[in-house]
């Protein structure tokens, strides 16, 4: 899918130029998470559950990313939109656009009914897109369940 300029792809294996990307752009994201390793990123590209969407500017180089989570549960197959990023360097230039128009048109051809995805109030940008791309918020509780230090045997 190509929208100006930028061309949003699945990424179906995993290169250093994709393991590159990602060390550059996570930290955008979050401040608190790593980048993923290359292991990671073949668990996600392998698995039926998520689809990888990354989008390249006219030069061919990563500036984001967008991770579609599809489900089935007992009401329906779900979809979510995860760790939406765009390089600072690209922002403003249509990618986020481009990645989540991929999402939605994706989920629609997997059957979803809808697509979910949250955003921090501080993200206006962000939030400003969803809104204008037709994403509508809702009144729900988000909780989140955090595990205990040292769970997986770190410190």
């Amino acid at each position: 899918m190509t929208s100006s300029g930028v061309t949003v792809s699945e990424a179906t294996e995993v290169s250093d130029e994709l393991v590159e990307a990602f060390s550059r752009l996570i930290p955008q994201l979050s401040s608190s998470s790593p980048p993923p390793h290359r292991a990671d990123l073949s668990e996600m590209v392998s698995s039926p559950a998520s689809v990888l969407l990354v989008a390249r500017n006219t030069r061919g180089t990563i500036v984001g990313s967008l991770t579609l989570a599809l489900f089935r549960v007992p009401t329906g197959l779900r979809a979510w939109i995860e760790d939406v990023v765009v390089d600072e360097s690209a922002r403003g230039a249509g990618a986020g656009e481009a990645l989540v128009m991929a999402a939605v048109h994706r989920a629609d051809r997997e059957g979803a009914r809808s697509v979910d995805l949250t955003s921090r109030p501080s993200r206006k940008a962000a939030n400003r897109l969803y809104q204008r791309l037709g994403f509508e918020a809702r009144s729900t509780n988000v909780y989140r369940w955090n595990a205990p230090v040292g769970r997986d045997g770190s410190a």
